[in-house]
């Protein structure tokens, strides 16, 4: 069961602002501005690292609110399960070859994207299989010409 410290840092990490983490500043500022009350970017950072670990109920509510998740990602752990599995293909859409598989796949039939998924299911436990020393699990060079 991950604590909250560590899911705090799953959302620092996976929810992001034009290609980068918010900054405590920006996360105390936007807590602030959707309870009112005060929220320091020092509590932020203590809540993160751990030094912190017991909010009050409009604090998680405004984490929650500006990181959109539901308040019970907070304490229920097949609501962080389900939300952290979101934020992992949300992630990976980000990345221009995901997101270009994807789309191609869209419009395979049924037949097709079955294909695929057993095609991909193999690369990877090949991929798994090497070890991390190996040369030929790292990025191709690019073709020269």
């Amino acid at each position: 069961m991950p604590t909250l410290s560590e899911r705090l840092d799953t959302l620092f990490t996976t929810v992001r602002k034009k290609g980068r983490e918010y900054t405590y500043e920006e996360v105390a500022r936007g807590c602030s501005e959707l309870t009112g009350g005060t929220f320091s970017k020092t509590y932020a950072w203590q809540l993160r690292t751990g030094q912190r670990d017991n909010p009050t109920k409009r604090h998680l509510e405004a984490l929650a609110a500006f990181f959109r998740v539901p308040v019970a990602y907070f304490f229920d752990d097949d609501t962080t399960e389900r939300v952290d599995s979101q934020l992992a293909v949300a992630t990976a859409m980000r990345n221009a070859d995901v997101r270009d598989i994807a789309l191609r796949a869209m419009s395979l039939d049924d037949a097709g994207r079955k294909s695929l998924a057993r095609i991909i299911h193999e690369v990877s436990i090949l991929h798994a299989s090497r070890p991390a020393d190996d040369p030929r699990h790292h990025e191709p060079p690019d073709d020269e010409e």
